[in-house]
């Protein structure tokens, strides 16, 4: 977006009135918490309705295929991303995607919140893939455009909208999987469907006011001809898979294992094509080559970080079912509700991080040597969960603060590894590759649950101490690795610190 699109937009948007905030800040806060509410809320029982059996209201699926299914899933959605950026930047603005794209997340929830069987679940997660990948990436692009480049509220600004992600993210297990849990999976899926619903009322009651022109600008802009082609070409590209999808599915040849490997595969192909492409890019300078080397071991530790992370939601949650003692200090927990510790723990301690960083001033470590502390901490959130097989075995059930102390240790990694991703991408990218680099740093998160397709498909009672182990183990050596590279990696970075 040109400097003067941007100043008239920022003019257009009332400057006050949301703690200090432009108004399009309340708008976009609201519609991303109930988003969050919405897919974190799904997503705290949707293993569980996969793995129950059909008499307890589940779809009796084999553990491991549940599991499965669930790092594709979140696979995608990540994915889906790069869609969802390119059709805001070339067909309809951040505004108009950010909509359709609720549409398609509430259309994924009402489809399940209806005996549907697999075919229901299926067409849920497609519609929520797509659906996310509209809004997720562009409500949070509104958000820039609500500033101007010299405001110094930009920062707080966006802080106080990832308290509204986080927030969502927190309340959603106790309502949507206590009604999941307790009473019956399609009413939980049905109060994720509201919240999303809720989403769209405020952003369709409140856009006009408060978000004035962010959002409406198209920064590249198809011509009619291409449009039509584009448009075209998504029709026939549908039809196709919608024909091969039938056919292979009735035949036998598509699996959902075979289905999996596919997107695994994937998830290594299309990182690597991109750092393949834009190094050799002419437009890419000596200076940023040499950026991107050093990016790459960053990313690789960002794909071994979040592979553990977004564990929490498959095999984590699957051991708060089967392994954890859900009747604590008086009260009866549901499973579920062991999701909302990861969003409470990075509310109360990403201030903390802030202020550290900025304490530290010159004196905190390099962005190679954080990522390091990040794989370390991650490593040693799996490393805890090893002791309770250990000391009791893994046919009785633990104390719930196992679970409370590794998701606490792996936020703790997060904080080191997340934030510091995203500025490092900003500053390490290649200019003429600036919007795609971060659309790649948002792949690393794809890429590690496409792994983690193949990977939780190890996980048994029996294998525990090792599958927790091994994992763990790794993400410590090669946090370590990372650490003694760390000098090295910064020479690379041409100054960049």
């Amino acid at each position: 977006m040109d400097y003067k699109m941007k100043e008239e937009i920022v003019k257009t948007v009332p400057q006050k009135g949301f703690f200090g905030h432009p108004k399009g800040l309340f708008t976009l806060f609201f519609t991303e918490f109930w988003e969050r509410f919405s897919y974190y809320g799904m997503r705290a029982i949707l293993i569980y309705y996969m793995y129950y059996a059909i008499s307890d209201g589940g779809l009796g699926m084999d553990k491991t295929t549940a599991a499965s299914v669930m790092a594709i899933y979140g696979s995608l959605v990540y994915m889906s991303g790069i869609i969802g950026g390119w059709i805001a930047d070339r067909l309809l603005g951040t505004k108009k995607t950010v909509f359709f794209g609720g549409i398609l997340i509430m259309g994924g929830h009402i489809a399940l919140s209806f005996p549907g069987g697999v075919v229901a679940l299926f067409l849920s997660m497609g519609l929520i893939v797509i659906g996310t990948g509209l809004l997720k990436p562009n409500v949070s692009s509104i958000v820039g455009d609500l500033y101007s480049d010299d405001d110094n509220r930009r920062d707080a600004g966006f802080s106080i909208f990832y308290m509204g992600i986080n927030l969502g993210a927190f309340i959603a297990p106790f309502i949507v999987g206590t009604l999941g849990q307790k009473y019956n999976f399609h009413l939980g899926f049905g109060v994720a469907a509201i919240g999303m619903f809720l989403g769209l009322i405020i952003f369709l009651a409140t856009r006009k006011n408060n978000l004035g022109l962010a959002g409406s600008h198209v920064p590249n802009p198809l011509s009619p001809d291409e449009k039509k082609r584009v448009y075209l070409g998504f029709i026939i590209v549908a039809i196709i898979i919608i024909i091969l999808g039938a056919i292979t599915i009735n035949t036998g040849i598509l699996t959902i294992d075979r289905f999996t490997m596919l997107v695994s595969i994937f998830g290594i192909v299309i990182p690597t094509a991109y750092f393949i492409v834009m190094y050799r890019s002419q437009k890419t300078t000596a200076d940023e080559r040499s950026n991107l080397i050093a990016y790459i071991p960053l990313f690789i530790a960002s794909i071994m970080f979040w592979a553990i992370e977004e564990q929490g939601a498959i095999i984590l949650a699957q051991y708060a079912d089967q392994r954890t003692q859900l009747h604590f200090a008086g009260l009866k927990l549901e499973s579920s509700w062991f999701q909302s510790l990861n969003p409470i723990f990075i509310v109360i301690f990403a201030p903390f991080f802030a202020w550290l960083w900025i304490r530290l001033g010159n004196r905190q470590p390099s962005t190679p040597a954080k990522f390091a502390f990040g794989l370390v901490l991650a490593g040693l959130s799996f490393i805890v969960m090893i002791f309770p097989a250990y000391l009791n075995g893994v046919n009785t059930l633990v104390s719930p603060i196992w679970l409370v102390l590794s998701f606490f240790i792996v936020v703790l990694g997060e904080l080191c590894l997340s934030p510091v991703g995203l500025s490092a991408t900003t500053k390490l990218a290649p200019a003429a590759f600036s919007a795609q680099t971060m659309s790649l740093w948002f792949l690393s998160n794809a890429s590690a649950q496409a792994i983690n397709a193949q990977l939780v498909k190890l996980y048994k009672p029996e294998t525990e101490i090792i599958y927790f182990g091994v994992i763990g183990g790794i993400s410590i050596l090669l946090g370590l690795i990372l650490f003694a590279m760390s000098p090295k990696i910064q020479s690379y970075m041409r100054g960049t610190r």
